[in-house]
């Protein structure tokens, strides 16, 4: 089965514009975490989740947007200003409206945090393949 995670790409400090962040990521097709200071457990994580894993994050204009895990980690320097260094190849769907993103998925944005995690749901997967097949760009 798919894993699925959930990306918010939401820098640990309140001086990183979010949204540059993001439109950095969608720009250069990644997706990725911040400098995790001391917590190389984290990345290693990040680095061995599987080409093909779905992940969910939420674009400047408050759309979900669905990804697929495309290739290997990386440390990307040239993304220090929006800290976004930790990165791995992702593409990404169009702008998906919220009554259509799964439920579980929205269940782990409510809850709130920055971190790159999992999403455990036993529907997730098929869910979140059928919005890439609907939403996927081309």
């Amino acid at each position: 089965m798919t894993a699925v995670y959930r990306a918010p790409m939401r820098s640990r400090s309140d001086d990183i514009d979010w949204a540059a962040t993001i439109e950095r990521a969608f720009a250069l097709g990644l997706v990725g975490v911040g400098d995790i200071d001391g917590n190389e457990r984290r990345v290693e994580r990040f680095a061995d989740v599987d080409d093909g894993a779905f992940v969910w994050t939420r674009d400047a204009s408050g759309f979900y947007r669905v990804g697929r895990i495309d290739g290997p980690y990386r440390y990307d320097e040239g993304g220090a200003a929006v800290d976004l260094v930790h990165v791995r190849p992702c593409r990404w769907s169009r702008p998906v409206p919220e009554h259509r993103v799964p439920a579980a998925v929205l269940a782990t944005f409510a809850r709130g945090g920055r971190n790159f995690q999992r999403t455990h749901d036993t529907r997730v997967a098929a869910e979140s393949q059928a919005i890439w097949d609907e939403y996927a760009s081309l």
